[in-house]
């Protein structure tokens, strides 16, 4: 009897087996003349050796396919093992920039978000400014979890100025990363959405994503990354400069931010606002601004917005 073992290094084993190791149950019934064990993150099989390298060839389309959807059960365990595992895209008419957690189809859902996926394919570094809750941070995240997934990029690098949104916060107990996690949970929360626990805990722990502050850029060159600066508004002159000399080869950059909401002192220009009128011509710079129309949180948000907006107008002399 051959023995056959195929060890799990890119899709989570605990999430690919499912509950109970279901799907290896289904598996199981597909393959009646092997003998199929789950131990740890390896599967083991026991057969012959013909019906073996079928079951190897049949297992890679299924990890593909988990890999790609972070989804798996047994109608499409079984839709793949007869033959017809036809990698259909969503049935919306939008393209699915990639499957999220539990196969969460996510995709650019306004025009102005569909002008940044846009600009980012044809530009390495582009700048996206709008207000809060126009998707300027989720796609970014988007962006640079598909290009990982699709090998375009060796690492993600996430990184925001440790600016407070006009309150003091004070002194802040534990190590550096539980002094920093509050002002990168927006970055979390995306990656939550589009990447499982486990694997999610193993980029971080590795390096594959990054999540740092401002300062921890000085000094580095990034190669092969695709890295976002979040809340770009809060950055100076100095902070910008340093990070936009940061690209290194193979990069692709995207700066976000909201001019509207800037938390510096007063009288220290914003980094971003000064970068927009400096850059605007350099080609290979992309700009792409989203507004009011592109609000995908609650329907109050926007009015909220616009109300403010008509206030700061009639206070502005």
């Amino acid at each position: 009897m051959n023995e056959l073992i195929i060890e799990l290094t890119e899709v989570s084993p605990r999430d690919f087996f499912g509950q109970g190791n279901v799907n290896i149950q289904t598996i199981k019934k597909h393959f009646p003349k092997l003998k199929i064990i789950a131990r740890g993150n390896k599967i083991i099989a026991l057969g012959d050796e013909d019906v073996l390298e079928d079951f190897e060839i049949q297992f890679d389309k299924l990890t593909s396919y988990f890999g790609k959807y972070n989804k798996l059960d047994d109608h499409i365990i079984s839709r793949i093992l007869v033959g017809s595992d036809s990698d259909r895209e969503d049935s919306g008419n939008e393209p699915v920039l990639l499957h999220g957690v539990s196969g969460k189809p996510i995709k650019a859902l306004t025009p102005n978000q569909k002008q940044m996926v846009a600009a980012v394919q044809k530009n390495d570094m582009v700048f996206a400014v709008g207000p809060a809750g126009t998707g300027k941070t989720y796609t970014g995240v988007a962006l640079a979890v598909k290009a990982l997934k699709e090998k375009q990029v060796k690492r993600i690098i996430l990184t925001r100025p440790a600016v407070e949104a006009g309150e003091n916060l004070g002194f802040l107990p534990g190590d550096l990363k539980e002094k920093l996690d509050p002002y990168m949970q927006p970055l979390y929360d995306a990656l939550r959405d589009m990447i499982p626990h486990e694997k999610l805990v193993t980029y971080l722990d590795t390096g594959v994503i990054q999540i740092a502050p401002m300062a921890f850029m000085r000094g580095r060159t990034l190669d092969h990354a695709f890295v976002i600066l979040d809340e770009g508004q809060n950055t100076t002159h100095a902070q910008m400069k340093m990070f936009l000399t940061r690209m290194g080869r193979s990069a692709k950059f995207i700066i976000t931010g909201d001019p509207g909401q800037i938390d510096l002192p007063r009288r220290v220009i914003s980094g971003l606002k000064e970068a927009l009128l400096v850059l605007k011509d350099v080609e290979g710079v992309g700009i792409v601004f989203l507004d009011d129309r592109d609000i995908i949180r609650h329907p109050l948000v926007s009015k909220v917005i616009n109300a403010y907006k008509n206030i700061e107008n009639i206070e502005t002399p």
